[in-house]
Formats: C-alpha cells, structure tokens, sequence
C-alpha cells in the first residue's frame, strides 16, 4: 500500500488548491477524483454559466446598442456555438488544473473513494495510506419532494447545462444564486423565463432594495414570490400563493434550484460529527478526528467556491505549516453574475438591525459615475451602498448592484477584512474615472469632513 503525507478526495476549487498548496511545500500528495478534474464549479457549475452568461450579454448589448452607435442587424444567439465555447472553456481549465498538480508534483487518479479508515482510502481494489485526509467533495444539487420532480423536463444546474437548444419557457423553481443566473441567461437569449421563490423575495444574502431593484431591472423575467410549488406535470408548474390560491405557469422546461447538499457518501466508516448534513469542523477546518479536514461544501459552513480554496489553505497551513491559521467568514464576498450583476460583502442593513449594530448607511446611484454612464448609459440601473458603524466609522458591508459588480467586490472584502473606517477610505486614490469611486463617494456621504 502506498503512502502519502496527505491524501485529498474531491478536485474542486478546495481540493485542488489544498493539494497544489501541500504539493508546493514538498509533501506526497494524493489528489483522488470520481469525475473530472476541477469539480463541479469547473464543469458543471461556476464556469459553464460564466461562459454563457457571457455570451448572452454580448447578445444583449448588440440588440440595445444604437445609443451607443452600435447598429447590428439580423444578430441572432446561436446556441450550439455558445455551448462549443462553454465546452473548450471548461476542457482549457481543466488542462490547467491538470499541469497545476503536475508542477506541484501531486499524484492524481481517477475513481470512486471509499474512506477505509482516518488513514486508508480505497479506490476499487487499491487502497492508500496517509498522514492526514481532506475531504473536499463537494455537494450536489437538492431534489425537493415535489410531485413531478422526477419527470425527465426537469432539470438541476447540472443537466440543465447539457441541453443542446434554448427552452421556449421555462419555470426556474427558487431564486437563490443558481436560479437567478439561469433566469437571467435565458431571458436574454429569448426564453419565457418564470421564478417562483418560497420567501418574500429572492437573493436571501442580499440586500432586500438591491434585491428589488435588481428583479426590476430583469425585465425579461416574471417573479412570482411568497409561492410554493405544489406539482409539476408535462406542461405546467402549479404553485400555491400566500394567500392560499392555487395557480399555474406553463413550462416546456423546468429548473430546480433549491439548494444544494453535502456529499458524504463513502465517509460512512469514519465517526465524523454531522449535523444538517455537513460535516462539523472548526475554524481550522478539522473535524472531530484530529487528522481529517473537512473544506468546500461538504461541511456546509459557506457554499461558495472562493471559500472553498480559501478553506483549503487553512486546512493545509494547520496540517504543514509553522503557524496556526484560523478561517474568517465576516468577510467573504459574494457575486451573482446576472445581468446586471449584482454583489456583496459584510452585513446588511437588515443584519445589522436584526444584531443590534447601530449603523449609518449611504447609497450612490451607478449613474454618478462617469464611466458606468458612458458605458451603460441612462437606461441602466444600478446601486453602491456602504454600511458604517455609527460611531467608530469601521466599514461593516459593501453592496453592489450593476455592471462591474463582481469585479470590484473584492476591495470591499479588503475594507472589511482590515477593518478600515469610512475615514481611511477617504483618504485613498481611486482611479478615474472608475466605478470604484462609487465607494468613496459613499464614505463621503457618511464622514461629509475632510
């Protein structure tokens, strides 16, 4: 039986990059995948989208260009040739995962793993010793009992990314950060999109304005909010109202995207603590089993890929490392890539009330700078809001909605995570013009002195 220092199971975002961290500190790595390389956010998830969302704004954008002396005619969404991009989009980074592990000199195969013990993993008829075990495998998409969920016009994220033409219509069941991507890609290229979300409005991380805002600006896309879905048959989706009437939509194709869950089949042999499905850890992402680490979905702390190679550090920092790293989530920022796009970072205002924070706020309108109405112009919509504690000034939460959102998000994360004071956003350069000044701006709303 071969050993390892570390054995890791599952090559998404936070398998990968705590192998590739391991790896690069001269530890025997063993990297063990039951798919493709890069996981679900590569090849079913955060990348495809990106790659037709993508497209679908370029489509976008040449049917409403005229004020900007664009004048196409006849442009049409050729949608066998947005998922050709889609498909060498995903194949090109998972080659450059492949040459990633390579350099890192990581050992890498293919197949199902079956934990044998803290120390033992099974591939089929191998088994492989080790030191310490990560388990980094992910979640999958959440089928809710719901009569007609199985029938085969339904889809999750990941079949739906495998349709080889646009739907006519198609009912999206839940606004959460899947759904609304989805909706919004379709509606672009010509779908009859409907949401139907259970809670009072979609986006729950959100900011309830931005949140508005943004269903107003979707305008190829109904909401129906406060319903639940009660059945689905060949053609229609029947929902129930908050007020207890029963309607329906008609859908050629349906969406679920209500969530997703951990994976953790083949852990049955460890004595893992699980509560809510995920695997409990600690914030230096060890489990209750001192030399196995938990990161990414599968122990549900935060369903977010970023998090996920952020927690796969940590895991790797306490295993090799000469100091002790500890994982923070007050300031992970989120994007949701729509159109427009809309992301955040910190609290809302809701949070703060809901905690007791006493908090000053200011919101800018997008249109105030320069660059967002020379390149979007009038008709676009779109908000930057900063959240301040009313007496020391330390920024709290940053929110976003328009173009760029999900470009900028990042500095509002490094505002927060240095816990630096509208004062000190003040006194720093932004480049003009730039949709980053928005921030500033904000800040000189809150501290109107110099």
């Amino acid at each position: 039986m071969e050993r390892y220092d570390l054995i890791v199971i599952g090559s998404g975002p936070g398998g990968y990059i705590a192998a590739q961290r391991a790896g690069n500190l001269g530890k025997r790595v063993l990297l063990i995948e039951a798919d493709a390389l890069g996981g679900i956010c590569t090849n079913h998830g955060c990348i495809p989208t990106k790659s037709l969302l993508g497209g679908a704004k370029l489509y976008k954008h040449a049917l409403s260009g005229e004020q900007f002396g664009l004048e196409v005619d006849g442009a049409r969404f050729n949608y066998s040739q947005a998922v050709a991009h889609k498909d060498e989009t995903v194949k090109t980074l998972r080659g450059g995962i492949e040459f990633l592990m390579k350099s890192a000199k990581v050992d890498v195969i293919f197949g199902h793993a079956k934990v044998v013990d803290e120390h033992t993993v099974a591939v089929g008829d191998e088994r492989y010793g080790c030191d310490f075990l990560i388990l980094a495998t992910g979640s999958s998409a959440l089928v809710p009992p719901i009569k007609g969920a199985t029938l085969p016009h339904v889809l999750t994220s990941t079949e739906i990314l495998a349709l080889t033409e646009a739907p006519p219509t198609l009912a999206v069941i839940g606004g959460g950060v899947i759904g609304v991507e989805f909706a919004s890609f379709f509606s672009m290229i010509g779908t009859k999109v409907t949401v139907i979300e259970m809670m009072d409005e979609i986006l729950p991380m959100a900011d309830g304005e931005f949140a508005k805002l943004l269903r107003r600006e979707m305008k190829g896309v109904e909401f129906h909010l406060g319903c639940r879905v009660e059945e689905i048959d060949s053609q229609h989706v029947y929902y129930t109202t908050k007020s207890g009437e029963r309607k329906s939509i008609e859908a050629s194709t349906v969406l679920l995207s209500v969530g997703r869950k951990p994976n953790t089949a083949g852990l049955e042999a460890l004595p893992l603590v699980i509560e809510r499905g995920g695997v409990v850890v600690n914030d230096r992402m060890q489990t209750n089993l001192p030399t196995v680490y938990a990161v990414g979905d599968v122990n549900g702390r935060s369903l977010l890929a970023h998090s996920a190679s952020r927690m796969g550090e940590v895991a790797v920092a306490n295993i090799f490392g000469s100091k002790e790293m500890r994982m923070r989530y007050e300031a992970i920022p989120w994007a949701v890539y729509c159109s427009p796009e809309v992301s955040g970072c910190g609290i809302t205002e809701a949070e703060a009330a809901a905690k007791g924070v006493p908090v000053k706020r200011a919101t800018v309108q997008m249109r105030a700078s320069g660059r967002f109405l020379a390149e979007e112009g009038k008709r676009a919509g779109g908000l930057v809001k900063v959240i301040a504690h009313q007496e020391s000034g330390a920024i709290l939460g940053i929110h976003i909605l328009g173009s760029y959102a999900s470009e900028i998000i990042w500095g509002a994360a490094t505002l927060i995570e240095a816990e630096l004071r509208v004062q000190d956003v003040k006194e720093i350069v932004f480049p003009h013009p730039s949709v980053n000044e928005l921030i500033k701006e904000a800040c000189f709303q809150i501290d109107a002195g110099l």
